[in-house]
């Protein structure tokens, strides 16, 4: 049995499941497997140095197959931002045909993407954004709940609440994100009033994700405690693995009157690339959800797909069919 959604019949995949941009592993190698897997991946962007090198990447990532995939074009706001027209070119140029956009006033981004017949899915961390993001003529949104890694916003509105809670207001295909990691999960969301999930943490741990074997098998042996929350005094909350870094930025905020240069060092980026390069857990920052504590296994990309579907198509034949009967 497929599991047909409107996410799946308007983005052109066989599953509703989406591997969201991540940096520092939305590469080709990430991407691809997903795709072949069945499921909607997107390349990162901003990972890429420069927009040149993007379109290298999308060139690399349709040798690799030749299923959709889309890019993530994150938006941030920045005394020097990236060149995002020319990011948005290389995108255009290289066929990509679906973007995921996410951050800070996307609609000169949406506006463009959308002259050039591409599909535009924006995520968001509340109903509110939602709307906005629909009213600007997106064509799905992604909506993150508090469990979820990197930012949840500042309203700390979990999962169960802010998926169907934005399923009664959007009237666009939504995929759910934060907190997805198996079969469950999914039918749990298509419950919850949305059309797909999303996943990132969960996709970090697989055989493909570039990413250093420490940091997936560091992600294995953690529970659901093991994030913790970055930035909460400076309004610009971050979910990240629980780690000696992590503890020590917390520990700066809780004294008061924090700024970031007390803290700019530990997390700059520059630092955790190189602790991800060495296998250094304890090295720098790594965004990682509460999903942690339900994952148990480093399986290729196409095994977990494939796990997801079929227990999720196992629960909707077999345990909600008995309860009804």
């Amino acid at each position: 049995m497929a599991i047909k959604t409107r996410f799946t019949e308007a983005f052109g995949v066989e599953h509703p499941i989406a591997q969201g941009g991540m940096q520092w592993v939305g590469y080709a190698e990430m991407v691809a497997p997903v795709a072949n897997a069945g499921a909607l991946g997107f390349l990162t962007a901003l990972t890429q140095p420069t927009p040149e090198d993007l379109a290298k990447e999308i060139a690399r990532t349709k040798e690799m197959t030749d299923k959709p995939f889309g890019v993530n074009l994150t938006i941030l706001p920045a005394i020097k931002p990236p060149p995002y027209a020319e990011y948005r070119d290389a995108i255009i140029q290289g066929g990509i045909k679906i973007v995921e956009t996410a951050g800070y006033k996307p609609q000169e981004h949406v506006d463009h993407f959308k002259e050039h017949g591409i599909k535009v899915i924006h995520k968001c961390t509340a109903v509110r954004h939602a709307l906005s993001a629909e009213r600007m003529g997106v064509d799905a949104i992604s909506i993150d709940g508090f469990e979820c890694a990197g930012h949840p916003g500042e309203d700390d509105i979990p999962g169960l609440v802010l998926i169907p809670a934005a399923a009664n207001k959007v009237k666009i295909p939504m995929l759910a994100s934060g907190g997805f990691a198996d079969g469950r999960g999914l039918v749990a969301a298509l419950a919850l009033g949305a059309d797909g999930i999303n996943m990132g943490t969960r996709f970090c741990v697989t055989q493909e994700a570039p990413i250093h074997d420490n940091f997936k098998h560091q992600m294995v042996e953690n529970d659901e405690r093991a994030t913790e929350l970055i930035f909460r005094t400076l309004h610009n909350t971050a979910r990240v693995m629980k780690n000696a870094v992590s503890t020590e930025v917390v520990e700066i905020e809780r004294r008061g009157g924090a700024k970031f240069e007390d803290v700019k060092d530990l997390v700059a980026g520059a630092r955790g690339r190189v602790a991800m390069a060495e296998g250094d857990t304890d090295g720098g920052i790594w965004s990682a959800g509460t999903v942690q504590g339900l994952i148990n296994d480093i399986p290729t990309v196409k095994e977990l797909i494939d796990d997801i579907m079929k227990d999720a198509e196992a629960i909707i034949d077999a345990r909600l069919a008995n309860m009804r009967a």
